[in-house]
């Protein structure tokens, strides 16, 4: 019977992600933080009150309300839901996914916006960072007008690299996209504190996307983007119905009239980014790349070798040196909280 599955699909393999139980966990970008107490009881009770023998109501209107006010989406332009920011990239590729239709991204990069095109029957064509992980300005624009891509995305700051490209290449790359929608990826904004958010307006063609994820909701899965009202029109239109359940719509509504929580966390965990990117420079034979995310790439002789070390010491971190030769024996590491930061360095220090 798998004979009828389309031949692209067999040829993937599902998205794996490793049993984490009884590990320190950084390996996937999450905040380590919780609610404050009261919080989590005063969340409890307003869940509890949620009418779960009902569908959402489908026009989420509460839910964008609160994220135009929390995130300064403007306000004359629509916000569209996704159950992560992976579902709004599915529907990106299914929206444009006519015959012979491609999606342009710099590798290395997200590894949805290459299944993203596989999965909808498109190609994708992938353009190398330079050595120091940044934009190819001329090679980006040269396969822009080979190409003719349908979706460009640009990472802001970029994963698994953590680097922020810089805005005037940006600027030049998203002017090149005549005939492209340009999609900037900021899932990482709370850690980058930059954004392309406010300038939406000035191109028709760009669409900014974020998650919740990395603020410490990534157990809500709810990702949102906003572009021009036409733009957004068409991509409803691939929306699955009610995709935003009743709990994810609640929790997300409560917690974000609570944003300063949030905001004290992200602060706390840009804070420990610097302590931990100091403390790895200052061992022997390791590179670590700057970063505006939650996360820090490192370089070290045999990435595969401390990564198995690192798991005997129940450990998990990203081993990327196999996604992309530019990231040959490189391993990225969650930001985490003082005492997680010290645990990992000390397993780290013996695994080196």
């Amino acid at each position: 019977m798998t004979a009828v599955i389309r031949p692209e699909v067999r040829a993937l393999s599902a998205y794996h992600v490793p049993d984490a139980e009884g590990f320190l966990k950084l390996d996937a970008m999450e905040n380590p933080f919780s609610l404050p107490a009261e919080l989590q009881h005063a969340l409890s009770e307003h869940l509890a009150a949620v009418t779960m023998n009902r569908y959402p109501a489908p026009a989420y209107t509460e839910l964008k309300q609160h994220i135009r006010a929390q995130f300064k989406v403007p306000d004359d332009w629509p916000v569209v839901l996704g159950n992560g920011s992976d579902e709004l990239i599915s529907m990106l590729a299914v929206a444009c996914a006519k015959p012979g239709a491609k999606i342009l991204a710099p590798v290395p990069g997200f590894v949805m916006y290459a299944m993203s095109a596989k999965l909808a029957g498109m190609e994708f064509v992938g353009v190398p960072l330079t050595s120091e992980f940044q934009l190819d300005a001329a090679a980006m624009i040269e396969a822009i007008r080979v190409h003719q891509p349908a979706i460009v995305y640009l990472a802001y700051p970029n994963n698994p690299t953590g680097a922020l490209f810089d805005d005037n290449v940006m600027h030049d790359i998203i002017s090149a996209c005549t005939t492209s929608i340009v999609v900037v990826d900021e899932a990482y904004q709370p850690f980058a504190q930059k954004t392309w958010m406010e300038r939406v307006s000035q191109y028709p063609q760009l669409v900014v996307m974020r998650t919740v994820s990395k603020l410490g909701l990534a157990g809500i899965r709810l990702g949102y983007m906003t572009g021009s009202p036409e733009l957004m029109a068409e991509f409803e239109k691939v929306r699955p119905p009610y995709n935003i359940n009743v709990l994810t719509e609640a929790a997300a509504c409560f917690v974000l009239q609570h944003s300063d929580v949030l905001e004290q966390q992200a602060a706390e965990l840009r804070k420990q980014r610097s302590l931990l990117a100091t403390a790895l420079a200052q061992i022997p034979g390791v590179q670590v790349y700057p970063s505006a995310a939650n996360f820090l790439l490192i370089r070290v002789a045999d990435a595969e070798q401390v990564f198995s070390k690192l798991l005997q010491h129940r450990i998990l971190v990203k081993n990327v040196g196999k996604m992309h030769s530019l990231l040959e024996n490189c391993l990225r590491i969650t930001v985490s909280s003082h005492e997680d930061n010290t645990r990992f360095l000390a397993a780290f220090a013996a695994s080196i």
